[in-house]
């Protein structure tokens, strides 16, 4: 099955408004995953992660986010390192 994310945030991302933004990862196996939140491709700090949990069919899930204020022209995306393989996904503001 292929990995499943979804990058948004808890209210509808505008400029110069605190928010938080939230990767949510699912579909995965083996449990071993990497998760970054990122501007423009560097690491957000601060940021945390639920609880690893899993579907009835052993496939996992996984959500990590951040605190954060959009700015105007900053590019944030989520990295997901699952199996030596990195795929990174941008959040596509509401605005």
């Amino acid at each position: 099955l292929p990995l499943r994310f979804k990058v948004y945030t808890q209210t509808p991302g505008e400029v110069g408004k605190a928010n938080v933004l939230l990767c949510h990862v699912s579909g995965f196996h083996p449990p071993q995953i990497s998760i970054e939140l990122l501007k423009n491709g560097q690491s957000l700090s601060g940021s945390l992660q639920t609880d690893l949990a899993f579907e009835e069919n052993w496939q996992y899930y996984l959500t990590k986010y951040v605190s954060f204020t959009p700015t105007k022209g900053d590019n944030y995306a989520c990295r997901v390192t699952h199996m030596g393989e990195s795929n990174t996904y941008n959040w596509e503001p509401d605005m």
